[in-house]
């Protein structure tokens, strides 16, 4: 690849996710292109190729890695297929943007890393909140000390009635590695910890509930649902999680759940020694102390804002072409796998569980 070639991209996985990553990656054409595509139904693939002019179709992700015209391939699979294909891909020599969350435990995320630093090749999240303008902004205040120490965060994403694929891989833990915790609390999780500056978790204490889903209540307008399938993950989940700098991090997160909390919607409060920031969804605050009195600013997001998602997919292809860490780095997805598996050993167990951040 040359400098000024285009990026060639391949494409595994051509659902609701993947065709969003086409589409985002189709504004940067100067820069990069869709040249391939797979999925386990051909059909879905085939039209996915018409529609976006992709020249090439294959039938198995296999076949796209080995092809040696792609540079980098974007996955966007069942979670249970992140690690194979993603270990596969960076075996062959090809970056990966990887969507979340990186695995369906830590063991396999583990896995994930040690191929990654072995390959020498861009491995990157795909956690788009990082990149949310309200989110920007107060990272950029962060960084300038406007918060002092950001010493204790509430964090999460309840949602009243959202269970998506009921019965489908969604809801199966064998498939998925769980429910909302692993499916929008990773977000959330991801952000928290990036706008903390990301501090190391330590230890966790949480508790998962599935007072919805056996019912087969609750039920999103994601996803086809399958009602002689398998629902055995959670529908809300709660964790404090403790930091190696002696922060706090509090984590709720709901696919159903009986309650208005905060507009249901993500949401993160930050408390520093000298400021702190609320975010609910595209709203945020920044607060402080003025003249002994409480102050406020209001953030707003620019008009004409490109989006989060095309901000991700440039960083992707510039960590490609330049060699640089990505933001949302294999690392930060192994801190995400590590922090969400002990809060499900801590339910089960009703312990604290201690992170093993041993490879």
């Amino acid at each position: 690849m040359g400098a000024n070639d285009k990026i060639q991209i391949g494409v595994i996985g051509a659902g609701n996710i993947g065709n969003v990553h086409i589409q985002e990656f189709r504004k940067l054409s100067d820069q990069a292109a869709i040249a391939a595509v797979t999925d386990v139904y051909q059909p879905l693939a085939q039209e996915r190729a018409k529609t976006y002019d992709i020249p090439k179709v294959y039938e198995s992700y296999h076949e796209l890695i080995q092809d040696p015209s792609i540079d980098a391939v974007i996955i966007g699979v069942p979670n249970e297929a992140h690690a194979p294909v993603a270990i596969e891909a960076l075996n062959a020599g090809k970056h990966v943007l990887l969507e979340k969350p990186m695995a369906v435990n830590a063991a396999s995320a583990k896995e994930i890393v040690k191929a990654h630093q072995k390959s020498g090749k861009t491995l990157m999240m795909s956690h788009q909140m990082r990149w949310e303008p309200l989110n920007l902004q107060v990272k950029e205040q962060i960084d300038k000390g406007a918060l002092g120490t950001i010493y204790n965060v509430k964090t999460g994403w309840l949602r009243r009635k959202g269970i998506p694929g009921w019965g489908t891989w969604f809801t199966q833990m064998s498939k998925s590695g769980g429910g909302p915790l692993i499916d929008i609390g990773v977000h959330m999780l991801d952000l928290s910890l990036h706008l903390m500056g990301n501090p190391k978790p330590v230890s966790v204490f949480g508790t998962t509930y599935a007072e919805f889903g056996p019912k087969k209540r609750g039920i999103g307008t994601w996803g086809k649902p399958d009602w002689n399938g398998t629902y055995d993950v959670e529908d809300l989940a709660t964790a404090l999680i403790k930091l190696e700098n002696g922060s706090t991090l509090t984590l709720d997160v709901s696919w159903a759940a009986n309650t208005d909390f905060v507009d249901n919607g993500p949401y993160v409060y930050l408390m520093g020694s000298e400021g702190g920031a609320s975010l609910r969804g595209n709203k945020g605050r920044l607060h402080t102390e003025l003249f002994d009195r409480i102050a406020d600013v209001e953030l707003t997001v620019p008009q004409n804002d490109e989006g989060a998602r095309v901000r991700l997919s440039r960083h992707f292809l510039e960590c490609v072409r330049e060699g640089k860490e990505p933001i949302t780095s294999a690392m930060s997805g192994l801190t995400n796998s590590l922090v969400l598996e002990a809060i499900y050993e801590s339910s089960r167990t009703g312990n604290v569980v201690t992170l093993d951040w041993s490879l």
